[in-house]
C-alpha cells in the first residue's frame, strides 16, 4: 500500500523539495539546507549519486524537466540555476537565472512545453524565465501587480501561457505568462480570451473569516478546474467550465500543505495531519472521502497482569494503549510535498510524499483502493 523509506538520516533532517525524471530512475532533493541530493532509485534502493552545491542558502524548490532532463532550483539566496548534465564528465553543471529578485526565491515550475518556468519569491512578484538564444543565457520578466505578499506555491495551465499562483496574502490568482518570442499566438480557455503577459485573469480569496496562506495550487490536467489549499485549513475548488463556480470547504483536519489531482474529479492533499487525505470534487460540493494512510491490521497482543502493573507504576494507567506515544501513521511528521511518481492528472497510480520527518513514501493508488473501496473517479 505504501513503501517508505528514511531518505534523510545521521541526524534525521526535513527534507524540503524533491523531483523525479522521467523514467522515476532519478530523485532529487533538499535535506533543508543550500544542496541538492541526486539519488538513484532501483528496486526501492536510493543510492547518492551526486550533490550539487552551487547555493548559498537553503532551497526552496526543485523541478526536473522530464523531456529535456534539465533541473532547475531556487533558494533563499535569491538566486535560481538551470542543471545539465555535461556530456563529457558526466557533471551536472549550473547556469545562473537572471532572476532580479531582491528577497527569497520560494518555488519554481516548467511550463507543460518546458521552455520556460515560473519562480515565486518574496519579493512580492514572479519571474517568468525563458532562454535568450541572442546572448545564451536564461533572463525573466516579472509579474507584479496585485500580488501583495510572497509567492508560496504556482502551477501552470496546460496551455503553457497560463499560471497559478498562491500567495500569504490569503489570495490564489491566474496570471498569463505569455512570451512573445517563445509562445505561439495562445486560444481561448474557460479562464478568458486575451492574455497579455502579466494580465490577471481571475482572484480567489480563502475563508470568510480573513482567510490564510495558500500552500498549494493545482490546476486539472485539462486545466478547467484549479484547487488550492489554505493554512485556514480550508479547500477550494474553482470550475472554469461552470462560469467560475468556487466551492470552498473548511476542514477539520489540520492546514494542508500540498495538493494534486489524481484524476478529473479527485484530489489528494497532505499537511500538518501526516497523511495525505483523499476528497472528490462534484458538481457544488467538495466531499472528504478519507485517509490514504491506511495502517495493516494488527493482531490483539495480551498483556500480562505483571505488565499492567508495571503500567500502572510507571505510566499511572494499566492501558497500555491510552498511554501510548507513537504516531499512528507511515510519515511521523508534516508532509511538505505531493507529487505523481507514476500516471498523470488524470490517471494517477502512484504518489511520492516527502515530510520533516526526513521520509519518503511511495502510495500504490490501487492497492489502496482495493482495500479502502474509495472511489477514484
Amino acid at each position: 500500500m505504501a513503501s517508505k523509506f528514511q531518505l534523510v538520516q545521521n541526524p534525521i533532517k526535513p527534507i524540503g523539495c524533491h523531483a523525479w525524471n522521467k523514467d522515476r530512475t532519478k530523485l532529487a532533493i533538499s535535506p533543508n539546507n543550500h544542496t541538492v541530493e541526486i539519488y538513484s532509485y532501483r528496486d526501492n534502493q536510493y543510492t547518492l549519486d551526486a550533490t550539487l552545491k552551487e547555493h548559498g542558502q537553503r532551497v526552496t524548490g526543485i523541478d526536473w524537466a522530464s523531456a529535456t532532463n534539465q533541473l532547475v532550483t531556487c533558494a533563499e539566496d535569491r538566486n535560481a540555476y538551470v542543471w545539465n548534465i555535461d556530456s563529457k564528465t558526466g557533471q551536472w553543471k549550473p547556469t545562473l537565472v537572471i532572476l532580479r529578485i531582491n528577497r527569497a526565491a520560494t518555488c519554481v515550475k516548467w511550463s507543460p512545453n518546458e521552455d520556460k518556468f515560473a519562480v515565486g519569491s518574496g519579493s512580492r512578484l514572479i519571474s517568468i524565465c525563458y532562454f535568450d538564444e541572442e546572448n545564451d543565457w536564461w533572463v525573466s520578466k516579472h509579474i507584479k501587480k496585485p500580488i501583495r505578499s510572497t509567492v508560496l506555491s504556482l502551477d501552470w495551465h496546460p496551455n503553457n501561457v497560463l499560471v497559478a499562483a498562491g500567495s500569504s496574502d490569503f489570495t490564489c490568482r491566474v496570471f498569463s505568462g505569455y512570451i512573445k518570442t517563445v509562445d505561439p499566438k495562445p486560444a481561448a480557455t474557460s479562464w478568458g480570451k486575451k492574455m497579455p503577459f502579466g494580465n490577471m485573469m481571475a482572484e480567489f480569496g480563502t475563508g470568510a473569516g480573513g482567510g490564510g496562506w495558500v500552500h498549494d495550487v493545482s490546476f486539472t490536467e485539462d486545466g478547467e478546474k484549479l484547487v488550492f489549499v489554505a493554512h485556514d485549513s480550508s479547500v477550494t475548488v474553482v470550475d472554469a467550465a461552470a462560469d467560475m463556480a468556487i466551492t470552498r470547504t473548511p476542514v477539520p483536519q489540520l492546514p494542508f500543505r500540498c495538493v494534486t489531482w489524481i484524476t478529473q474529479n479527485s484530489f489528494v492533499a497532505a499537511g500538518h495531519d501526516n497523511m495525505p487525505m483523499l476528497f472528490e470534487h462534484r458538481g457544488p460540493e467538495v466531499k472528504y472521502i478519507g485517509s490514504l494512510d491506511v495502517p495493516p491490521a494488527k493482531k490483539e497482543v495480551k498483556v500480562s497482569a505483571m505488565d499492567k502493573f508495571r503500567n500502572l507504576d510507571s505510566k499511572g494507567s494499566s492501558d497500555a494503549k491510552s498511554t501510548a506515544t507513537a504516531v499512528q501513521s507511515t510519515h511521523q511528521n508534516a508532509i511538505s510535498e505531493v507529487s505523481i511518481f507514476k500516471g498523470t492528472k488524470s490517471a494517477s497510480q502512484v504518489l511520492s510524499t516527502i515530510g520533516v520527518d526526513g521520509i519518503i513514501v511511495l502510495w500504490d493508488l490501487a492497492t489502496i483502493k482495493g482495500t479502502t473501496g474509495f472511489p477514484m473517479a
